[in-house]
């Protein structure tokens, strides 16, 4: 049962990470979310309040003796990224996440956990309701809708928060600090086609591809893991030219920030290739299951026969279109040169959407560099123009450049060494941490972000580490008793 981690260290914090398994909070649906924590911050007392956009601040005072201290700004997202395994029956507007512990590690039965970033709220939440703790100045920022469209960070406005440093608790690498992140950009490709009836003397077939771990789109791309939209385009190609099929449906993936694990298509296949079209999808199973062996040991791709749809792309269209689709870039495209092992460069191809004459095509671009995210850009609209088909870009968000002058690292570094023993990484991250854009606004701030090891996040196999969440809790107590003056 869930209530089993209530027994963790730090109680503190694990006891409000179950508080929060038990509020639905998917992005874009934070309304039970937000009015929790804003009573919450009421009945202890605190000044709290709700701005425009639906961000959470509450504020409280120095300890007797640390008034000097400059403040401090936790900051952590209130939203999660619903996506649960296809026999998993669960609503996550209205159902509890099931957390329970799996050795060294917390996890959730067939759904997305929620420590990303519910470890971060949970913490700070911990500070705030601390008698024991000495801190400088605190306000915490509890933004909303980070995971689709960072809309809390996007619409917080200037002069609301007076703290001098931001702590963002977003990271999900115990050890590490991290000093910079990568900025995104939306693409959305809109193609519209022309449908006919189905020939006669065709039998329907829907194709699945499942069982794909998945994963964040930003720091897990590097991992080469598989794409069901870029498989499963791989093999509708192919057998456009093997076996003419038409395509009637295709649906594959639902966030831009997670890799798609799941996807299918409805398609119409002659009758008398119907036994070699079906060999086919086995061999080419066998194919993608051998190259993807180690890191998606789980793949299945199938096909049952299906209700023959009524209607099918022109062929003209669905030539154009599949071509452009397997042309389309997926995965990591430059390494940094200035950060061993950082990905520069990448774009997840996230959703894909082909019904009734309109297909949509939905990726979600990153780079440190915002030169190399506009040429990907451009990219991706040169490729759907030469088919005629729509680009839109929107959603941009700024990267987060790294200053390793900063104040606060500085001290961090050396709270982590007296701790532990040792300095931790410094690193930058491949994902769009809110800090570029709240550095935007707050251009005074000092920011740093950490946290505990989480893997797999944005997944059902998403799981955050027991004993770092200890190690993380103590590195945030110690550096606040610790702050800069």
């Amino acid at each position: 049962m869930s209530d089993e981690i209530l027994k963790l260290e730090p109680k503190e914090v694990w006891k409000n990470f179950y508080k929060l398994t038990q509020i639905p909070r998917p992005s874009k649906k934070e309304q039970k979310i937000i009015a929790f924590i804003k009573k919450w911050g009421e009945d202890l007392g605190l000044e709290t309040m709700v701005d425009g956009v639906g961000n959470v601040i509450i504020r409280k005072p120095a300890t007797p003796g640390m008034e000097d201290r400059k403040g401090i700004v936790l900051q952590a997202h209130l939203d999660m990224v619903p996506q649960k395994n296809s026999d998993v029956d669960h609503d996550f507007e209205k159902d509890p996440i099931d957390a329970y512990i799996d050795g060294e590690w917390v996890t959730a039965r067939g759904t997305t956990l929620g420590a990303d970033n519910g470890m971060g709220v949970a913490a700070a939440m911990a500070v705030l309701e601390s008698k024991n703790i000495k801190h400088g100045p605190i306000e915490a920022l509890f933004t909303i809708d980070e995971e689709t469209g960072m809309t809390g960070a996007f619409g917080l406005k200037a002069g609301l928060l007076k703290g001098d440093i931001l702590m963002n608790l977003d990271s999900e690498d115990e050890g590490e600090l991290y000093v910079g992140c990568a900025g995104g950009t939306n693409a959305n490709m809109f193609y519209d086609y022309t449908e006919e009836a189905t020939p006669e003397g065709y039998k329907g077939y829907k194709i699945n591809i499942a069982g794909l771990k998945g994963g964040h789109s930003g720091v897990d791309i590097h991992l080469g893991k598989g794409n069901a939209n870029v498989l499963l385009a791989r093999f509708l190609y192919e057998a456009i030219k093997k076996f003419n099929i038409r395509i009637a449906e295709f649906e594959g993936g639902n966030m831009r920030n997670a890799i798609p694990r799941e996807g299918f298509a409805v398609v119409a296949v002659s009758a008398d290739k119907s036994n070699d079209f079906v060999s086919y999808v086995k061999e080419y199973e066998t194919i993608i299951q051998n190259e993807y062996k180690t890191i998606d040991p789980d793949l299945t791709f199938s096909a049952e026969t299906f209700n023959m749809p009524d209607k099918v792309m022109n062929e003209d269209d669905q030539l154009k279109f599949f071509s452009a689709l397997i042309a389309t870039p997926s995965g990591v495209i430059r390494m940094s040169n200035d950060m061993e092992g950082l990905v520069e460069t990448s774009t997840n191809l996230s959703i894909v959407i082909i019904r009734n004459g309109n297909a949509e095509v939905k990726s979600l671009l990153r780079s440190s560099v915002d030169s190399a995210k506009y040429a990907l850009q451009n990219v991706h609209e040169a490729i759907y123009k030469l088919i005629g088909a729509r680009a839109e870009f929107d959603g941009e968000y700024p990267g987060w450049k790294p200053n390793m002058d900063s104040p606060i690292l500085k001290a961090m570094q050396e709270q982590y060494n007296n701790l532990y023993g040792k300095i931790p990484e410094i690193k930058a991250i491949h994902a769009g941490l809110e800090c570029g854009l709240l550095g935007g606004v707050y251009t005074n701030w000092d920011m740093i972000s950490f946290g505990p090891t989480i893997r797999y996040p944005h997944s059902p196999d998403e799981k955050v580490n027991i004993e770092s969440v200890k190690k993380f809790w103590d590195f945030l107590v110690h550096t606040l008793e610790n702050a800069p003056k």
